[in-house]
């Protein structure tokens, strides 16, 4: 009988043990599988959600998330994720139309109360405070506000600088390879002076690049800003045609894989922008 019950107790033990191997907790809940169009998004939900969340970015580092076309394997990541994180109002329309099947919660954070879009400009993020509001929009959506919380706090410290860095320039027209820049020049008081249309893509004619040459003439900028996962032609264009110089300024739409190898993330971009501008516009 002594023998029996060791045995019995043995076993017991082993089970018991073999459970906490194997992740057999079953008190602690699974982490939710988070799809997220492009970096924003994806940093975001990082951030808010942390060890409880496992998040999907479909736009690869490096790739511009205008040209996203989801693979088979990305559909399957949309249908199967219990939340799935888009801009909307057309800006990935194969994304969307995914989204549309998906089992989980879909979130279009274009529509969030408070970020006041501009037609069909996307770039909301590029606005620390309407980037705060979709962070505390995801929070909700993860049940994690005040992680949520603590990063919109970043995002309104992060605006006090741009107020401050950007408060004393003697120019205010930023000279933009393509249309990103115009939430970010609203909130600080500038004027977005852009050779492209919202896609990084589209290239200019003849007149329209005459005219942007002649309105970066006329401002007096000295400046002319390129993006690091476009190409930099038509701004080196211009930069010719006016004495300008060429400097980058990151629509953050993602990182390339070199800047994500060096530790950047969201605020490392978004100073390094900051710096930027205030070189171009000759601000004290």
């Amino acid at each position: 009988m002594k023998i029996i019950l060791i045995l019995i107790g043995a076993v017991v033990v082993g089970t018991v043990t073999a459970a906490f191997a194997f992740g057999g907790d079953s008190s602690r809940p699974s982490a939710t599988r988070v799809v997220a169009a492009f970096y924003p998004l994806a940093y975001a939900a990082e951030q808010v959600g942390g060890t409880r969340v496992h998040v999907t970015n479909l736009t690869p580092a490096g790739a511009e998330p205008h040209d996203l076309e989801l693979s088979p394997d990305d559909v399957l990541a949309v249908k199967d994720a219990g939340l799935v994180l888009l801009m909307g109002h057309g800006f990935q329309p194969q994304l969307e139309r995914a989204a549309g099947d998906a089992l989980g919660r879909s979130l279009s954070l274009l529509d969030t109360p408070g970020v006041d879009r501009h037609g069909n400009d996307p770039h909301v993020w590029l606005d620390p405070l309407r980037y705060a509001l979709i962070v505390r929009a995801i929070g909700e959506a993860l049940h994690a506000e005040p992680a949520a919380a603590r990063l919109a706090a970043r995002l309104q410290a992060l605006d006090r600088e741009f107020r401050a860095g950007l408060a004393n320039c003697p120019r205010r027209e930023i000279v933009t390879s393509h249309a990103a820049f115009g939430y970010l020049a609203q909130r600080y008081g500038l004027r977005q002076i852009s050779v492209e249309g919202l896609s990084p893509e589209a290239e200019p004619t003849p007149r329209q690049l005459a005219r942007v040459i002649s309105r970066v003439r006329s401002s007096g900028a000295t400046t002319v800003y390129a993006e690091p996962l476009a190409s930099p032609r038509v701004a080196r264009t211009v930069s010719r045609e006016t004495d300008a110089t060429v400097a980058d300024l990151d629509p953050l739409e993602g990182l390339t894989p070199k800047a994500l190898d060096r530790g950047a993330d969201y605020f490392t971009v978004m100073r390094a922008n900051l710096a930027a501008l205030r070189q171009g516009l000759g601000c004290r």
